[in-house]
């Protein structure tokens, strides 16, 4: 069935649209008989009791989720061991209490009573309290659905672990809620979006030709995060020879510390491409190797345990695995070794090479075992005379002194 809408009628969608216009005809949905309208809640009633009536069942929606809804989903959380909840609870009250409230403002601007009994026109009715109402409504969910994304993200990485979320999801998440409200948004007020999603089309290519490089950083970013390569304060090192721990993963760029305390900014295309050492993965105990000689002759086992019972002494070595020597070659002249221990992180490394050597070589001069180093034999001969078959001597010119003479005062080279 069809009926005439009159011309002032808005063709935005309401409460109780069901209907589409089309060429000023209200054409009903199959839908009208099976889900009713809440509309239908206020028939009967004059303009007066319509309106007192959406305004106390608005108060007591928010009332109601104020001090009975959220209070119990609170105490509710209040007796998990995790924060997770109690952040999305905080984070939905306000969103919450706002909808119910101004639900309830929206509701009056479409009922028929009111519409027909107030002196502006519907369209300014809507345009001045019911689209208002539901713009606000929609702004509210964005702020709290990007809030509580975010700081569910902030919480999962101080908690630390592999399963650490990448700040770049953040960003990401960001923009996809600022761009899901605008176009909400537009379409709330009846703009009509398809010119501006083909005009966005094509800036979006001139944007990535003009910068192809920050697009190329912040898709490098997300491949870097799904890839799980690292995480912030993991211990990294590049191929050209950077090495620092990760704090901080941006849209753009990743930030090193490096052991001297410089800060090196990588861009994230640049780190996708590269290859990329991360040490503290899947575990942050590292081997140490401390190579050492000691000359033919000694006596290896007596050695082998003189060197693991100087790195059992070293506080930062780990017990287990437990530290062991290794011979690894015959040498020039040294039986090459290997010291092998482990230490529980990357950047000890250098420190514990640094106690081991100390310790190895007061522990080897205490036992007298010697550590050899390269020995040269020069071999002096003298040169004899062709005539003679005397030796003779030969000497180095003497420079020259007193303008150019050669040798003593007299100038005739004679000392």
């Amino acid at each position: 069935m069809d009926r005439r809408l009159p011309d002032s009628m808005p063709s935005t969608p309401t409460v109780a649209g069901f209907a589409s216009r089309r060429n000023g005809y209200a054409e009903e949905s199959p839908h009208d008989g099976m889900i009713p309208s809440p509309l239908t809640l206020f028939e009967g009633l004059t303009a007066l009791e319509a309106t007192v009536a959406v305004l106390v069942v608005s108060v007591v929606a928010a009332v109601g989720m104020e001090f009975a809804v959220l209070r119990v989903a609170r105490r509710y959380v209040a007796t998990t061991d995790s924060a997770y909840d109690d952040i999305v609870i905080s984070s939905l009250r306000a969103p919450l209490v706002v909808t119910a409230a101004l639900a309830g403002v929206y509701l009056l601007t479409q009922l028929p009573s009111v519409r027909s009994s107030v002196l502006v026109s519907p369209q300014l009715l809507d345009s001045v309290f019911g689209r208002p109402s539901l713009s606000v409504i929609v702004l509210v969910w964005a702020y709290a659905a990007n809030t509580v994304v975010n700081r569910l993200v902030a919480a999962v990485n101080a908690e630390g672990g592999r399963f650490d979320f990448a700040p770049v999801f953040s960003n990401v998440w960001t923009l996809a809620v600022l761009g899901g409200s605008v176009g909400t948004l537009l379409w709330l007020w009846g703009i009509e979006i398809t010119p501006l999603l083909g005009a966005a089309g094509v800036a979006g290519i001139a944007v990535g030709f003009a910068a192809k490089d920050t697009v190329a950083n912040f898709f490098g970013g997300i491949a870097l995060y799904f890839d799980d390569t690292y995480k912030i304060g993991d211990y990294i090192v590049l191929d050209d020879g950077t090495a620092g721990t990760v704090i901080k993963v941006g849209v753009r760029s990743t930030t090193l510390l490096t052991r001297d305390e410089v800060m090196v900014t990588v861009p994230n295309a640049a780190l996708n491409a590269a290859k990329v050492t991360n040490e503290s993965a899947p575990q942050r105990r590292r081997r140490v190797r401390v190579p050492i000689g000691v000359a033919y002759g000694t006596d290896i086992d007596a050695f082998e345990a003189l060197a693991i019972e100087a790195a059992l002494a070293e506080p930062l070595v780990l017990d287990s695995p437990r530290p062991r020597a290794r011979l690894r070659s015959f040498g020039d002249s040294a039986l090459q070794y290997e010291l092998l221990c482990w230490v529980n992180g990357p950047t000890r490394r250098r420190r514990v090479q640094h106690e081991l050597n100390r310790a190895l070589y007061k522990a080897l001069a205490d036992a007298d075992i010697e550590i050899p180093y390269p020995k040269r034999d020069v071999t002096v001969t003298a040169t004899s005379d062709a005539d003679s078959g005397t030796p003779t001597e030969r000497t180095a010119p003497r420079p020259a002194v007193d303008g150019g003479a050669a040798g003593g005062a007299g100038g005739d080279g004679t000392p």
